[in-house]
């Protein structure tokens, strides 16, 4: 294992990375990282990223080498693809778009073979602070959750780009307590209980119905989605509740469709859900931590996915820094497989190639993206050696 001492010494090494060859047009895998680019970056601090890196991709090392960068300080700090549509969606992460009180929503048009990005057009993300989008099945429409502004929001797609919301919900109830009761001993995470807070948006593989956490309300709200006229209505139930302080913030469905693993910011916990795709219902069937037995202390989770072939589940920790693995077993419990150091500070996501062979972490305030090989028959993760350096990086996806 790479000690920290040594972190500093590999970062450097990330610039001969830079320089390694092109791998062949057939093996190559590009994939675009957004960054924190404003002067007012996350949580007060300076972004230090310049924009949407475009990157290739080593296929038999992982090692990923810049191609282009498409600079804007707009805080491009996720992104969605719409691969089959040549197009790639910004949610830009800043409060103030044209006078008003919101964030935005950026439209790129993908060059073929290249992924050169061109921009088509901005729109408002209908408020604040856009911390997650996606797109609908059908390529037709964007969603937006808006952290600061505590709303969700439905952008249509036009020949032209993004058109302004055909639909904006306020997210409204009582908050969450500061300190959640299931967080480990000794935790002082307290983050989002303020005021609701929207922190992720997608629908359902079907795209009949629209799930929405709320952190500060600890819900995730399931919306059943009009795709004629691009409106949410609420389901029966409106959504499904997590304990009081938990902080739903993202989530991630098993390629099934039946179960649905749901993150919590605030105390580190990972509740299943059985989904009923029918009626848009969760039904909560098992918690447990991110976090190793026995830890004591704060710490943040952030991101979570399922493997593709639907064996493990990986969640990342934040002031641990680490990602954690599971396996899944019947009937989609979980259980603990084991942990990587991050190799950097405050992973804010992380992303598993399409080949399912390296997973990378975006350590924003290590200002560097780190390469894991994943071993397929465990879910382990074992460090490559290989970083690239980026200011502030926040999410990966790929081509």
């Amino acid at each position: 294992m790479l000690s920290r001492r040594t972190f500093g010494k590999a970062l450097l090494a990330s610039a001969a990375t830079a320089a390694m060859p092109a791998s062949g047009d057939s093996k190559r895998a590009l994939l675009y990282l957004g960054t924190y680019s404003s002067p007012e970056g996350p949580e007060g601090s300076r972004g230090n990223g310049k924009g949407i890196y475009l990157m290739e991709m080593n296929p038999e090392t992982g090692a990923l080498t810049q191609r282009d960068l498409f600079p804007t300080e707009l805080n491009p700090s996720w992104l969605a693809l719409d691969g089959e549509r040549g197009r790639l969606y910004t949610g830009n992460e800043t409060n103030e778009f044209q006078g008003e009180h919101s964030g935005s929503v950026s439209a790129y048009s993908v060059e073929a073979g290249s992924g050169r990005l061109k921009l088509l057009n901005t729109v408002s993300s209908g408020g604040a602070g856009p911390a997650h989008i996606s797109v609908h099945p059908s390529g037709k429409f964007v969603f937006v959750a808006n952290y600061a502004g505590g709303t969700v929001a439905v952008l249509p797609v036009t020949a032209d780009g993004l058109r302004s919301a055909s639909d904006v919900k306020h997210d409204e109830g009582q908050t969450g307590a500061t300190h959640a009761n299931t967080a480990p001993p000794g935790s002082f995470a307290a983050s989002g209980h303020d005021a609701p807070h929207a922190h992720m948006i997608e629908a359902d593989p079907a795209g009949r119905f629209v799930l929405a956490s709320d952190l500060g309300l600890d819900r995730i709200y399931v919306w059943k989605f009009d795709a004629g006229a691009g409106k949410l209505a609420a389901n029966d139930p409106p959504w499904a509740t997590l304990p009081a302080g938990d902080g739903p913030r993202h989530f991630a469905f098993h390629p099934n469709g039946r179960w649905l693993y749901s993150l919590q910011e605030e105390s580190s916990t990972i509740v299943l859900f059985e989904y009923d795709h029918e009626r848009g219902v969760l039904k909560p069937l098992q918690t447990v931590s991110s976090l190793p037995a026995g830890f004591a202390g704060t710490n943040f989770t952030s991101e979570i996915r399922v493997s593709k072939d639907g064996r493990f589940v990986y969640a990342a920790n934040r002031l641990h820094d680490s990602i954690s693995y599971f396996s899944i077993a019947a009937g989609g419990h979980l259980a603990w497989a084991g942990e990587q150091w991050t190799r950097g500070d405050y992973p804010r996501s992380f992303t598993i190639d399409p080949s399912g062979q390296f997973l990378f972490s975006c350590n924003q305030r290590g200002d560097a993206v780190a390469c894991f090989r994943v071993d397929k028959k465990t879910g382990a993760l074992t460090f490559t050696g290989q970083y690239t350096a980026a200011g502030t990086p926040a999410c990966i996806v790929f081509l």
